[in-house]
């Protein structure tokens, strides 16, 4: 910046000018105080008596910034546009004018008319505010000597007028974005308030084993340590790590999961790490995670040259995005889900043991269905009640006779399974009431992980889906990677979700 006895050149103007509006100041009163020590600065470049901000306010124009000796008489002052002819061309035509004389007469051309009595024929100059395509006020001077400015002084104010619209227009993006940034916020925490409700039973549980694994999820909750949750699917193991994440001094940063059996093996690092190549370029899940917690679900997916990265980000909190060169640091609190036993995947060398005894420092276990029926008649209420939000159909209940029928029934699939059997029956069922007409687990009581038995008569599509769910069943449900149900079947991941999807099966989490 140059001196106060210097003359700036118009570079030293448009640094100084874009430095005060670089990045966009966060709130309005930072906007006003940039404003004010703006037309501080012009002072070197224009002498002043009152130098004044004015902008569009609807029709009207308001002072929202002055400064020099007469700034205290123009606060609140405001006019109305259609008054003022010369300052609506000032600002349709993007050009800056310096008012004469005969300007004055009736007022037009002085903002400030009847307002200071400045003398006839006063130095006057009006520069407009725009950027892009959208123009926000004007900018004016005056001096209360009769000399006009000189042509090169207009064409330096016309420009600062410019850089001081940006540093508007930039305000208006800002405050725009942190409106966004908010209701994105609250709309977040409605849907992770929504997702992590209480359908699983973790606070109102009657189970003597849910009580358990409470009073060890709580402590845990506070602290930054990784912690494994291990159980059947369909147990709640992600309900459960959202919970943890709700209880924690991370409540308020994000939740982000990554289904590690949903994406291909070749695509993981990039889900979990991030892109950093040319227009591909996108932030990984441990990037969109930082401050909160992530969720690896099905951690045994990993492969072992990224289980290794993940070691590293969990020992040191860095690593590099596919394609970069350089470190990212993040603090991000790890939970990894599993329904496999990973000390046998180590014994196998399918999973790093370093790894698994850094997750494994704090195991928890949720019991399956089977060892809580005492939950049966809670869970049944708060999963109709989740229904009832998605669908608009509320007031669903399980009549007694419906509970006796659930309570004899093994649930291979846990509470996963109990709540498509809800769902299906609220579709069935003509009215609030569920009973055992509608709540079908006849043929489901087979051994818990089996499918249901092929009858002779059997379609062919029956016969396929029998065989892939057997074969789902074998592989701990997984579709990818060596012992997958596709290596199995001897098909490709893709054709065996095609399959999958044409035979209505649901692919597992």
């Amino acid at each position: 910046m140059a001196g106060p006895s210097e003359t700036p050149s118009p570079l030293d103007l448009v640094q100084d000018v874009t430095a005060l509006a670089g990045g966009g100041p966060p709130d309005a009163g930072a906007l006003d105080d940039l404003l004010r020590r703006g037309l501080d600065w012009l002072e070197r470049v224009a002498p002043y008596e009152l130098a004044t901000i004015f902008v569009l306010d609807g029709a009207r124009l308001r002072v929202r910034a002055a400064r020099g000796p007469l700034a205290a008489r123009v606060k609140g002052h405001a006019l109305a546009l259609e008054r003022y002819p010369s300052l609506r061309e000032a600002m349709q035509t993007r050009r800056a004018r310096v008012f004469r004389e005969e300007d004055h007469r009736d007022g037009d051309g002085d903002p400030f008319h009847g307002v200071l009595e400045l003398p006839p024929g006063h130095a006057c100059l009006v520069a407009p505010l725009w950027a892009g395509e959208q123009t926000y006020g004007v900018l004016t001077l005056d001096r209360t000597v009769c000399e006009a400015y000189a042509p090169s002084t207009v064409s330096l104010v016309e420009v600062y007028a410019q850089l001081l619209a940006i540093a508007i227009q930039s305000a208006g993006h800002t405050a725009a974005l942190e409106r966004l940034h908010r209701q994105d916020h609250v709309h977040a925490k409605l849907l992770e308030a929504e997702l992590a409700g209480d359908a699983e039973g973790l606070e109102t549980s009657k189970s003597p084993s849910m009580r358990r694994l409470l009073a060890l999820a709580r402590p845990v909750a506070h602290s930054d340590s990784p912690v494994l949750l291990r159980g059947e699917t369909g147990t709640g193991k992600e309900r459960l790590a959202r919970a943890l994440h709700r209880w924690s001094p991370r409540a308020e940063h994000p939740f982000v999961t990554l289904h590690c059996m949903a994406v291909p093996h070749t695509a993981l690092e990039a889900e979990l790490l991030g892109h950093a190549v040319g227009a591909a370029d996108r932030p990984g899940r441990l990037l969109l995670a930082n401050g909160g917690t992530l969720l690896l679900d099905s951690v045994e997916e990993l492969p072992l040259p990224l289980q290794g990265k993940l070691l590293r980000v969990l020992e040191t909190g860095a690593f590099e995005a596919v394609g970069g060169e350089r470190s990212t640091r993040v603090d991000v609190r790890l939970l990894a889900a599993t329904t496999v036993d990973l000390e046998q995947q180590v014994a196998a060398g399918r999973f790093r043991a370093d790894l698994y005894f850094r997750l494994a420092a704090f195991p928890l276990e949720l019991p399956p269905l089977r060892e809580r029926r005492e939950d049966l008649a809670l869970l049944c209420q708060a999963l109709l009640a989740e229904f009832g939000r998605r669908t608009g159909k509320h007031g669903r209940f399980v009549t007694p006779e419906g509970l006796e029928r659930l309570a004899g029934y093994e649930w291979p699939g846990n509470v996963r399974e109990l709540a498509n059997l809800l769902e299906r029956a609220c579709i069935l069922s003509p009215g609030p009431a569920l009973g055992p007409e509608v709540l079908d687990v006849a043929g489901r009581r087979r051994r818990p992980g089996g499918p249901a038995a092929v009858p002779e008569s059997a379609t062919l599509a029956e016969v396929q889906r029998a065989h892939i769910e057997r074969t789902l069943a074998v592989a701990g449900g997984r579709i990818y990677g060596r012992g997958g149900a596709a290596e199995r079947l001897g098909l490709k991941p893709s054709t065996l979700q095609s399959k999958m999807a044409k035979l209505g099966l649901v692919r597992p989490r």
